[in-house]
């Protein structure tokens, strides 16, 4: 199975095993938690699965690379303990915890996650001495005396023989009692993780011309040659930081990440080209909405590689304004959010942000005050940002999205600040007691001028999304103009369908154009593809 579908059969997994029955134990208990074993190529994401079903699942995740453990490291070191049998005092030989399992219980005390994945990798090129810790480990889920604590799932991972000479065989006796999955690299499904994370366009471009170059090992005289998904990600991640240094990434520095020389060569060629079509195609302009005939013309003349590059070009420029505004619909919600609670202060006359002080006949005074509640509220998001950092559950956006809204949320205090201190405070902030309504007086006024300026943020949002769509219009103007009903547009349609950050932004705009080309051209190769087969 491909890697997507095996990330969804562990999550699967890991909710089955935890699941608790109505008397709070679990549902399959640990001696049938059959541990994962996961059988795939190098590089292909067994490893990064791992951390991403972790986060999003909320669980811990303690990881370790077997074959950099001894058996002691593995079982823990020897010691002599004293004991009484039948009378008679006796030398036993026992063991201190294994490190690795003493690495979930830090893990449980530092993050207070009690459940998690303990996640072995390459746990089949392990040496003679540790492999019947290994199998005692997938058989009974110990680590020499030592047992796995109870909530933590058991995945490992393991490369194919043909990919390892140091690859040990299991017996048929632990492969009964794990449950194994074999992964195969499949470039369409690791194409949707790619437009996710922002992978370069050209490498994008680049593979989608040269698939049989996605995950590519063999062994010539010369050594072992590959490129891998792994690779190609890594290198994406260095050519779109040497783009902002001004740095050049050629065939010395590819081959570094591609080892494969003629995959190393043929891609720096490529990006060569793909540097020269930016510059002559001006994919920003078109997207202005300025389309000049000549360069329509010279397009349709062009080699296939040349306008199938274009292409992407213009899709990644599309798909990065998309991921933009869908961030900024994301940050708006969290701030809704926020804001909905200020407000609920408001209502309710429960809010904090509340001076205390005392009158004359000694009874507690009260002044409401909305930059103190606002206060309040950016020191629980802060906490709650604190919390879910310490238990290592966040994802790179979610923790950019948290610093961002913390920011907006400060903005707002100092507003309220500015604004309580001035004018507003002397006419609309009333100490002391709530209105008649039951609404503090002055959280009221504060809530009317944070909804201001919330409103003038949402402003900026929907401008934002209309620009986003306004190019994604004029793409489509000069898809018409350079190509028409060709493959070219086919292949244009089919990637918006593909790209995580387009095809959500298509469920927020009603493209017309899209969903009749979606229509004629998709159904119409699918119909007859039907046709050709019968």
């Amino acid at each position: 199975m491909n890697i997507k579908r095996a990330k969804e059969e562990i999550k699967d997994t890991i909710e089955a095993y935890l699941y608790r029955d109505e008397f709070g134990e679990y549902a399959i208990p640990a001696i049938r938690q059959r541990p994962v074993l996961l059988i795939g190529p190098p590089g292909v994401g067994k490893t990064q699965i791992m951390e991403q079903i972790a986060k999003e699942c909320r669980i811990g995740l303690v990881a370790y690379t077997i074959t950099h453990h001894t058996r002691q490291s593995a079982i823990g070191l020897p010691f002599i303990e004293k004991k009484s049998y039948g009378g008679k005092e006796y030398s036993v030989t026992e063991y201190t915890m294994s490190e690795i399992v003493a690495s979930i219980y830090d893990k449980i005390e530092a993050t207070g996650l009690k459940e998690g994945i303990l996640f072995i990798d390459e746990i089949n090129c392990v040496s003679e001495t540790l492999a019947p810790t290994m199998l005692q480990f997938l058989q009974c889920k110990t680590f020499g005396s030592h047992k796995i604590p109870e909530g933590w799932v058991i995945v490992a991972a393991g490369n194919p023989p043909e990919y390892n000479k140091s690859v040990r065989d299991f017996d048929v006796v632990t492969l009964d009692r794990i449950k194994k999955i074999m992964v195969e690299p499949d470039f369409e499904v690791w194409k949707e993780y790619a437009y996710q994370v922002n992978i370069h366009p050209a490498v994008l471009a680049y593979l989608s011309v040269k698939k049989q170059y996605f995950c590519h090992i063999e062994t010539t005289v010369d050594g072992r040659m590959f490129a891998t998904p792994r690779g190609w990600e890594d290198l994406s991640r260095l050519i779109q930081v040497y783009e902002k240094l001004d740095k050049q990434v050629d065939r010395e520095v590819i081959v570094q990440y591609l080892q494969h020389p003629k995959i190393a060569k043929d891609f720096a060629n490529y990006l060569e080209l793909y540097d020269k079509y930016q510059n002559e195609y001006q994919v920003d302009e078109i997207l202005a909405g300025v389309i000049r005939e000549s360069l329509c013309d010279k397009l349709a003349k062009a080699a296939f590689d040349e306008r199938l590059s274009v292409v992407g070009l213009l899709l990644s420029k599309l798909g990065s304004q998309f991921g933009q505004v869908l961030w900024q619909e994301e940050m708006m919600g969290r701030l809704m959010s926020v804001l909905k609670r200020f407000q609920q202060s408001e209502t309710d006359g429960t809010g904090a942000g509340q001076a205390a002080g005392s009158s004359r006949n000694g009874a507690s005074k009260r002044t409401f005050n909305g930059a103190g509640r606002m206060s309040e509220l950016l020191q629980e998001t802060e906490q709650e940002w604190e919390s879910l950092k310490k238990q290592e559950v966040l994802t790179r956006k979610e923790d950019i999205l948290y610093q961002n809204m913390m920011k907006k949320l400060e903005e707002y205090r100092s507003a309220l600040i500015l604004w309580e201190k001035g004018a507003g405070q002397a006419a609309s902030s009333g100490e002391g007691r709530p209105d008649d309504a039951g609404a503090p007086k002055g959280l009221d006024a504060a809530w009317d001028f944070l909804r201001e300026k919330f409103a003038a943020d949402s402003d900026a949002f929907e401008n934002s999304f209309d620009q986003a769509s306004q190019m994604l219009e004029h793409g489509f103007d000069f898809m018409e103009a350079a190509f028409g009903d060709s493959q070219e547009m086919v292949i244009f349609i089919t990637e918006l369908n593909t790209s995580f950050n387009c095809t959500r932004f298509l469920q927020e705009y009603d493209c017309e154009r899209y969903y009749q080309y979606n229509k004629r051209l998709l159904f119409d190769d699918a119909e007859q593809e039907i046709l050709a087969g019968m």
